[in-house]
């Protein structure tokens, strides 16, 4: 594959550019759907380069490659409800509305880094909704899941690592196990 200017390989021949449970998560996806191991891909990057700005520039990647994945929690008769939302880098999560409905919550916030980093076993600024905790929803905006203009099937998301990244079709992380695709998830 060829997207700006990393060379991608696949992902599970290079487990060491993958968080644990990021690995976990692809190796399961495989044993139920063997042609996953050819379609999700990794890159390794300086981690420096991690935060999507910094990547697209460096990188010659259009800015619509990139998804973004946000961890966001809110309470509801004393439980907790937790959420990764899944959006293009070009947009912004719809937290206070569309988030805050689906966890059928008052409020919801971002987790904070340190707990976000601790719960989920990822580096910040390479956290994916692959191999996130089984209690959080994960929500992945519908745009991530079709061909983008700029960026065609391709979506680079994190490894779980900042000095890594993953590409794979949008259309295949909209099929992965625990995904939930959803309609305005996504501000422009």
């Amino acid at each position: 594959m060829t997207l700006g200017t990393l060379t991608w390989v696949r992902a599970l021949d290079h487990p060491d550019l993958l968080a644990p449970s990021t690995r976990a998560a692809i190796e399961a996806w495989v044993a139920v759907d063997p042609a996953v191991a050819d379609a999700v891909l990794v890159t390794e990057i300086d981690p420096d380069l991690a935060d999507t700005a910094a990547l697209t520039a460096a990188y010659e990647l259009p800015p619509s490659a990139s998804a973004n994945c946000v961890l966001v929690a809110g309470r509801r008769g004393g439980e907790e409800r937790v959420a990764a939302a899944v959006v293009r880098a070009t947009t912004r999560a719809d937290v206070n509305a569309c988030v805050k409905r689906l966890l059928d919550v008052r409020k919801a916030s971002f987790l904070p880094m340190d707990r976000a980093v601790e719960e989920s076993g990822m580096e910040y600024g390479g956290i994916t909704p692959l191999g996130l905790p089984a209690r959080y929803r994960v929500l992945v905006d519908a745009r991530v899941a079709v061909d983008d203009a700029d960026a065609g099937p391709a979506v680079i998301i994190g490894s779980g690592l900042r000095r890594s990244k993953i590409a794979l079709p949008g259309a295949l992380l909209a099929r992965a196990p625990g995904i939930e695709v959803v309609d305005g998830l996504a501000l422009a």
